[in-house]
């Protein structure tokens, strides 16, 4: 779809409420290789998976200014295409960063946001980084990134490294040859801490307790800063919790989007 400045790759699947779905930053991440497998469970609401600018088949146009800024207008400019007034929000690390910033500047747009271990948040010394940050830096910044480096990171991306299949790796890593990402090492994401408090939608942070790219340590700043915001933990699981524990993260976000906790508290 055009979005003014350039041109965002979705996918569209099932019809009721829309669910914007928003991929992490990682390499090779597409919409798709990050929530496929999740839609069916999905399938009466509207469901929009994008690759965000940079990533899958959407190309990245120039920019100045944070990519979580940048990424959360043509996010809003892509509903406004799709005719979309309103939405749920599903975000994954820097794709949670991204559905925050909407939160933030667009609130009417916005109807109940779930945060899979979002980016934008950092501690006031986030380094050294952790190590799932390392490896996602390191294979951004090699000139020609291997195979195996890509296997390294996806077996740091889930605690039960059966899933870290050689198809899913072999899938990442020809999507990170084909759009491999032109960023400074580390990215300039955006700081979206002082902005939490902005927040007026209800708000499901989902954490694997293991992870080792946006540690559980770093949950407590974006909890206690929106103000209608609950966390579930899900243990023996690290950042990919929609993926490597895809029965409960599916339940657990149904129930959440069609009402639970975070209602109840606001009224």
């Amino acid at each position: 779809m055009d979005v003014g400045d350039t041109e965002l790759a979705y996918t569209e699947f099932g019809a009721g409420s829309p669910v914007v779905w928003l991929h992490g930053s990682g390499p090779g991440a597409t919409g798709m290789s990050n929530f496929g497998a999740n839609l069916a469970a999905f399938e009466d609401y509207r469901n929009i998976v994008v690759d965000l600018p940079g990533w899958g088949g959407s190309p990245r146009p120039a920019m100045d200014e944070p990519l979580i800024f940048h990424a959360a207008e043509r996010i809003c400019r892509a509903l406004t295409a799709l005719g979309i007034d309103r939405a749920h929000l599903v975000g994954n690390s820097y794709g949670g960063g991204v559905a925050m910033r909407i939160a933030m500047r667009h609130p009417d747009r916005v109807d109940r946001l779930v945060l899979m271990a979002p980016g934008g948040v950092l501690p006031q010394d986030a380094t050294p980084w952790p190590v799932g940050l390392e490896h996602l830096f390191a294979y951004m910044a090699a000139e020609n990134p291997s195979r195996e480096a890509m296997a390294r990171f996806v077996r740091l991306m889930v605690y039960d490294e059966t899933l870290a299949t050689e198809a899913l790796i072999d899938e990442r890593y020809e999507s990170s040859l084909k759009a491999h990402p032109e960023l400074p090492i580390p990215p300039n994401f955006g700081d979206l801490t002082p902005d939490l408090a902005l927040i007026d939608a209800p708000t499901l942070l989902v954490w694997g307790r293991e992870d080792q790219t946006v540690p559980l340590t770093w949950a407590p700043t974006i909890l206690q800063g929106i103000p209608n915001a609950e966390l579930r933990v899900l243990p023996r699981c690290r950042h990919w919790v929609q993926y490597e524990r895809a029965p409960e993260f599916n339940h657990i976000v149904r129930e959440f989007l069609q009402g639970g906790a975070a209602a109840a508290s606001k009224g």
